[in-house]
């Protein structure tokens, strides 16, 4: 079984690039079947990553074409996006749950996203045995990353950097006012931080009222109309947005609105969403301070010596998380054909059974069940260096010449892509 990864994230792509790759959870039942079987699609504001398990190769050309066709993108070159397979896919899928191929080094979010990724395949019936064990040795790596090492400790999050960048850019938070702007799980968060360390009041606004209300009464907020959004822009000193809408929610109309009628006061706006929410031209305004999720990155790197301490214990723990899904994986490849070498064996020697039983009708039934004893004796032991060979390290080498000498293609069933 071939295990493929293609991908694009913060290491190799910008996020005006990643942005125009990310799927929302609506979007996936209907993309991860189209890639033709056993796939997962991981899609965050940091990656859009595929992870697909097949009994042949996939040329990771097929898989960024069809990337480009669902996302409707052919100007993005194939360099923004990497390529793993087999045990340095596993690797991968394993640092990125335990946090440390993360923007934000031990950031805890990404988990949970890899549980959401794995239960959408679940739902599309896009998964399969091999998909099933990878995310779930992924999930159990990222959970001892943090119960047995303090790579979570003080880690620097979306919440905390929008505090510091706060800090920075108004001189303080002491009775400022936040705007939330259709917030997600990480907008609602940056927002209680921000709260927590001063802002005395927080606004909250979205297409839907409904919506809307639901979100100022988790945050303790004031709820703004949304055809309102340039003027309670121009109350706000700082400004949230993390939707999932595939357009800008903030327009240069809505923040030009907002500037006219500050009297100069900074606006410092943080776009947490992919895509983007905010209109990026806006950055060119007097008094405007835009930072997107590739912003953050600066301010994340001032905190990160701390728990870079950590990584070398939490890739120990990926370390045997690859051994034991390496070792899974490869007894799993062998294991039709032990099956079949038993099978060829069993019958071979319940043959020979009955013919020398038939030979020897005055055996007493003690002198019966002592000939049988010694077939199977025999067969264990004839069978035992083999099967051992088969489930060792390089055990798929002799899969080939096993089945040829032993005629055993007629004995051993093909495997469907989305066996369970």
């Amino acid at each position: 079984m071939h295990i493929t990864l293609v991908g694009i994230s913060h290491k190799t792509a910008p996020v005006a690039v990643r942005e125009r790759f990310a799927f929302s959870a609506a979007e996936l039942s209907d993309a991860l079947p189209r890639f033709g079987g056993a796939a997962v699609l991981l899609s965050t504001c940091n990656r859009t990553e595929v992870y697909l398990a097949s009994h042949h190769p996939i040329a990771a050309g097929s898989v960024i074409a069809l990337l480009r066709e669902l996302k409707d993108v052919a100007d993005v070159a194939d360099e923004a996006f990497y390529h793993l397979s087999g045990k340095d896919a596993a690797q991968h899928l394993f640092r990125v749950a335990a946090g440390i191929d993360s923007m934000v080094l031990g950031e805890a979010e990404i988990l949970g996203q890899v549980r959401v990724a794995f239960a959408a395949a679940t739902q599309a019936g896009t998964h399969n045995a091999v998909l099933s064990q990878l995310f779930h040795e992924a999930i159990r790596a990222g959970r001892r990353a943090r119960s047995e090492t303090h790579i979570g400790r003080n880690a620097v999050s979306v919440s905390s950097t929008a505090v510091a960048l706060a800090k920075r850019t108004l001189g303080g938070l002491e009775s400022s006012t936040v705007l939330v702007v259709s917030a997600g799980e990480a907008g609602k968060i940056a927002a209680r931080n921000l709260a927590k360390h001063g802002a005395s009041r927080l606004l909250v606004t979205n297409r839907s009222r409904a919506r809307a209300q639901e979100l100022a009464a988790d945050l303790d907020g004031h709820v703004v109309a949304f055809d309102k959004l340039g003027s309670a822009m121009a109350e706000a000193d700082i400004v949230i947005s993390s939707s999932s809408a595939p357009e800008f929610v903030i327009s240069a109309d809505h923040v030009r609105q907002a500037v006219s009628s500050r009297n100069g006061r900074p606006l410092l706006l943080i776009d947490i969403a992919v895509p983007r929410d905010i209109d990026p031209s806006v950055r060119d305004m007097p008094q405007v301070h835009l930072y997107d999720i590739d912003d953050l990155q600066a301010v994340v790197e001032e905190n990160r010596n701390s728990r870079r301490q950590e990584v070398a214990s939490v890739e120990r723990i990926i370390e045997e998380a690859v051994a034991r899904f390496s070792a899974w994986l490869r007894e799993r490849g062998v294991v039709p054909t032990v099956a079949a070498l038993r099978e060829r064996a069993d019958s071979v020697r319940d043959d020979e059974i009955e013919r020398t039983l038939r030979k020897l009708p005055d055996l007493s039934a003690k002198e019966r069940v002592a000939v049988e004893a010694m077939a199977n004796a025999l067969v264990k032991k004839l069978l035992h260096d083999p099967i051992d060979r088969l489930k060792g390290p390089d055990g798929e080498r002799y899969v080939g010449p096993l089945r040829e000498l032993f005629a055993l293609d007629g004995a051993i069933s093909s495997n469907g892509a989305n066996e369970e």
